[in-house]
């Protein structure tokens, strides 16, 4: 394997406690870390590396997993971990909203904002080689037959099985630059069901005006949350040590494979679609619905079709990608400091 092929210590660890600055940087991206996990299109890992705390967070995550870490790998999983938490606990809800009521706008700001993340993924790659290129390819190629089958077009089955999977599904964007947790979800038909539930928890512990804490919605909630924490605890643990192996011995086609993921997720977020009423034979919770049975299926679940965009949506569309694209492009610039953060090298 040429020097190109090989990274000698892609995953930095902290031996002392992390810096003012870099413990800031943290918080900072473990906030946009926790909306991306909301925004189907936008890779948590990508929100990382742009904050410029990526190759620290995999790096305690793979030192945690092996008993080998520091106070300082801790603290800044904590200040990472703690404020994407509070950006999921705290949005959850409106995201899942927006996403339904708002699509064409969404989806449209999606896209921009999953483009700004490849030139950043591209520095990763540079120099390319064939190897790079191939992984590229097949990995965008994966990614277009997942989204041409459509999204949740693996029904809305929510098993404690399939839950716990999508949680391992979602765990990919908190570690894999280019990888849309949230994104992978729309795919299962599991995205809307477990912000849904998220959404419940916040309430069941806030209350309502004041009151105490509802500890029947929280344990209501937990049939969904707790599987797909244990799945997200699991994937992030098993994904972290991975590519910390992956891109040891097999550095060019991993990268690649990140840039074609990253591209290829586009595919899916084509903006201008709405929910449509169900007609008969929809099939909803496992089960076939006849003609008095699709009135009891909520909007969030009506399936998606495609729709003839006016001229001023077009118009919208664009300019709404063009500012996604700046947004994450921006944040970018918060890693500029560490320029060692951006490069795995």
């Amino acid at each position: 394997m040429s020097g190109q092929e090989s990274v000698s210590s892609p995953i930095k660890m902290l031996s002392g406690w992390p810096s003012a600055v870099l413990m800031a940087r943290a918080v900072i991206g473990g906030v946009l870390m926790g909306l991306a996990n909301l925004v189907p299109g936008i890779s948590g890992g990508t929100m990382l590396l742009a904050a410029g705390v990526y190759t620290e967070f995999v790096g305690a995550i793979a030192g945690l997993s092996t008993l080998r870490f520091s106070a300082g790998s801790v603290g800044l999983l904590i200040a990472i971990g703690g404020s994407a938490a509070a950006a999921i606990l705290l949005l959850a809800g409106t995201m899942r909203q927006l996403v339904v009521e708002q699509r064409w706008v969404m989806y449209s700001l999606f896209i921009g904002l999953t483009l700004g993340g490849v030139p950043l993924v591209w520095k990763l790659v540079r120099p390319s080689n064939t190897a790079s290129w191939v992984g590229a390819v097949t990995a965008f190629g994966l990614m277009a037959v997942m989204a041409l089958g459509g999204a949740g077009s693996f029904g809305q089955d929510s098993s404690t099985i399939f839950l716990f999977l999508s949680g391992l599904a979602g765990a990919s964007a908190m570690i894999l630059p280019g990888v849309s947790g949230g994104y992978l979800l729309l795919l299962l038909g599991q995205y809307e069901p477990i912000l849904g539930a998220v959404d419940q928890l916040k309430e069941g512990l806030l209350g309502s005006g004041g009151a105490l804490p509802d500890f029947g919605l929280v344990m209501a909630s937990m049939r969904v949350v707790m599987p797909v924490g244990i799945g997200v605890a699991v994937g992030v643990v098993g994904v972290s040590n991975l590519l910390k192996w992956l891109l040891k011995r097999f550095q060019k086609p991993t990268l690649g494979v990140l840039l074609g993921l990253l591209v290829g997720a586009i595919v899916g977020l084509y903006p201008f679609q709405a929910p449509a009423p169900p007609e008969v034979g929809f099939r909803y919770e496992g089960r076939v619905l006849e003609a008095v049975e699709l009135s009891q299926v909520p909007s969030e679940d009506w399936p998606v079709e495609s729709f003839s965009p006016s001229a001023w949506q077009v118009v919208g569309a664009t300019g709404l990608v063009f500012l996604g694209f700046g947004v994450t492009m921006a944040v970018a610039c918060l890693g500029q400091p560490n320029k060692g953060d951006a490069t795995l090298k």
